[in-house]
């Protein structure tokens, strides 16, 4: 009896599995007659719809296509996952529940975010400072030049001016990907969308992330709206039209989606919340102790 594997949504290999257990799948609308499989005897992975006559009879009709696949080079080993990628636009769904992002949710993935950001940002400054440093020493070591100056003002540049920078290309870019996430967001499991469900374009992802400058500007109010609006939106989401849902939503499986935090979320919250307790300790003792020593 032949043993068959099928490549998921989210390219991983599923099974062993029996031709009728292959076939109970697709009848649960699990499988199309798109998703990829390999058997034992196959150079490679195929259309699930290429093999149906090797199924039961039953499962013929069980042909629905909710998900596109790329096709994986022959040479590929039938055991490895199967290079398979959702398209994007067979992949949007326009019906079903959508649950939105809450607050908790929405703040576990900035914490992510802002690091990652935090992380290439200082990266970015410190090869930048090396280099134009040592320009300006060279130039220093000429007498009456004036490139020392430039190097030093390009520093100072840099300074204010490399953060918003990488920070409006990770969020652009990732939030108009086929992902529509940034990492942060992938972690915990939602993704940016227009009002209407669809994936952003790059111009309108830049101005979402130009729109949180709304949320300064009120002093943060406008990142706590999430928590108070009906689609959890903050305040840049109501300015550019978006909203951050869970990343089954608008898929052919909004049953799989999470409603309450999930693991990932709460384990981000609790680490951050030890980690600023802990700083938060820190400053009180070092401003208690001096005073308990002078008494």
């Amino acid at each position: 009896m032949p043993i068959w594997y099928y490549a998921d949504a989210l390219r991983q290999r599923q099974g062993p599995f029996t031709a009728e257990e292959l076939a109970q799948r697709l009848r649960r609308s699990e499988l199309n007659a798109d998703t990829l499989v390999w058997r034992d005897g196959l150079p490679q992975w195929q259309p699930l719809r290429e093999r149906m006559a090797e199924l039961p009879p039953d499962a013929l009709a069980a042909t629905a296509t909710d998900f596109a696949y790329t096709a994986v080079d022959a040479d590929s080993s039938p055991y490895a996952a199967p290079a398979a990628a959702i398209a994007s636009d067979e992949r949007y769904v326009a019906q079903g529940e959508v649950v939105d992002a809450g607050f908790w949710k929405r703040a576990a993935a900035l914490l992510i975010d802002s690091m990652v950001v935090g992380f290439v940002y200082y990266m970015a400054l410190i090869a930048a400072v090396i280099v134009l440093g040592i320009g300006a020493a060279a130039a220093g070591s000429r007498q009456g030049s004036g490139l020392g100056d430039v190097a030093t003002f390009g520093i100072g540049v840099l300074v204010y001016l490399l953060y918003p920078l990488v920070s409006a290309l990770y969020y652009a870019g990732f939030e108009s990907s086929t992902r529509q996430a940034t990492l942060g967001k992938m972690a915990i499991g939602i993704k940016v969308t227009g009002l209407d469900g669809r994936r952003l374009s790059l111009g309108r992802a830049l101005g979402r992330w130009a729109a949180t400058l709304l949320n300064y500007l009120t002093l943060m109010i406008g990142f706590l709206m999430a928590a108070f609006t009906q689609r959890k939106q903050g305040l840049h989401d109501l300015a550019a039209g978006t909203r951050v849902v869970d990343r089954w939503a608008y898929t052919a499986h909004p049953d799989w989606q999470v409603r309450g935090l999930g693991t990932a979320a709460k384990v981000v919250l609790i680490l951050f919340g030890i980690l600023y307790g802990l700083a938060l300790l820190g400053i009180l003792a070092a401003i208690l102790i001096p005073l308990a020593t002078q008494n």
